[in-house]
This record gives structure tokens, sequence and C-alpha cells, in this order.
């Protein structure tokens, strides 16, 4: 059997979706954060990076949420649910998958990061200068090409219901993460269209399924 190594509000809980979506079953193995907000030691026994997800099958222990997807598309979606058909629907599909981690998510942790350091203890004649410098980097380098991140996935969503192809598939799996982390740092008002795309996946009984398994799903 399967075995979800889940990490509370992490990227794993895409995997539990994907797992819900293709049917199979699996057992969940839920660790806690530390007071720190870091994944526990006993992480590390599981794969050495002590990160989640880790999907363990028999004696494969696979890593990075992007992997584990593919894995499952290619070894136990036999119903083609995760992902979808047609040229360029599988362009898009291999597009979104790699863009979540690869061109999106840095950022927000950047943002997360330099909205946090102000908040941390140091002297007080030190705080308004950090203040100072994380709202110039925030504002010179990381809010432009948020903006422009943003805007691409809202245009696309436009265009298009789902990421790739005519149904939710395990693209929109992958942009759950940094989109449902967005909305939590910004407001989506001026974005109809994730907007919308939100929630229609909040909908989807798979994701509801996967909620109610291992918890709804927070980013931060």
């Amino acid at each position: 059997m399967l075995v979800l190594h889940h990490l509370e509000n992490s990227r794993s809980q895409r995997i539990a979706w994907a797992l819900e979506a293709i049917g199979v079953e699996y057992e969940v193995q839920t660790y806690l954060r530390t007071a720190e907000q870091t994944a526990p030691e006993s992480l590390k026994r599981i794969h050495p990076l002590g990160h989640a997800p880790v999907l363990q099958d028999g004696d494969i222990v696979l890593a990075e949420s992007g992997a584990i997807l593919e894995f499952l598309a290619d070894q136990y979606d036999s119903t083609r649910v995760l992902k979808p058909e047609g040229k360029q629907a599988v362009i898009d599909y291999r597009y979104w998958l790699h863009f979540a981690e690869g061109s999106f998510m840095p950022l927000l942790l950047m943002l997360l990061l330099f909205r946090k350091i102000p908040q941390q203890k140091m002297p007080f004649f030190v705080k308004p200068i950090a203040r100072s410098i994380c709202k110039k980097v925030e504002a010179s380098f990381i809010a432009p090409r948020l903006n422009d991140v943003i805007n691409l996935v809202e245009g696309h969503l436009g265009e298009q219901k789902w990421f790739a192809g005519d149904q939710c598939s395990a693209a929109d799996m992958q942009m759950s993460f940094p989109l449902l982390a967005l909305k939590e740092v910004m407001n989506l008002s001026s974005y109809p269209n994730i907007t919308r795309w939100i929630t229609m996946i909040r909908s989807e009984p798979a994701y509801q399924s996967a909620a109610n398994r291992v918890g709804e799903f927070q980013a931060f």
C-alpha cells in the first residue's frame, strides 16, 4: 500500500488530493510541526532532507510534489484523471506542473520572509531600519515579479476553465498550493479568474475528501 508521509499544513496536502482523485488506497503518516514551524527530525528518517511530501511505494521513496504527481500519473492513473489528453493540454500540464515551484513559490517565500524579518526580535533601533529595507526589497524586486506571475495566471484562467485541458488535473493540484498561499497574503478581488478557480477546486469531491483526511489546505 502507498504511504503518504504528510506534514501538517504543507505541500503534501495536494498529494492527498491526487490520491483521492485516482481512488487508490493509501495510508497517511502525519508529522506535526515543531514550535518553530519546521518539520520534525523524525521525517529525516524517511527522507534525508526531512521535507514533505514523501510518498512511499514499497522500496521506492519519492520526494518533491511534482515528481510524486508524475509518478502517480504514470503508475496508478489508469483513467487519466491526473494527466489530460491532447497535445496542447499535455504541454499546459507540464508547464504549470513545473511553474508552480519553479517560478511562483520562490517569490511567495521571499515575500513571506521579508515580511517576517521585521517581526523578529532585534534591538529597537535596528527594527525601523530592517522594516525599511524589507519594504524596499518587496516594492522594488518582489512585487513587480510577483505581479507578472499573477497576471500570467489570471490571463490563462481567463482563457480556459482549468490549467490544462477541460477538467481538473495534476496541474491544478500543483498550482493549488501557491494560489491558496497567495490568497492568504493578498486581496484577490481584482483577480476574478483566480478567485473563480479557487472556488471550483474547493468544490471538487477529491479535494474535499483529502481535506477531511489530512486537514483543510492552509498554505502558511
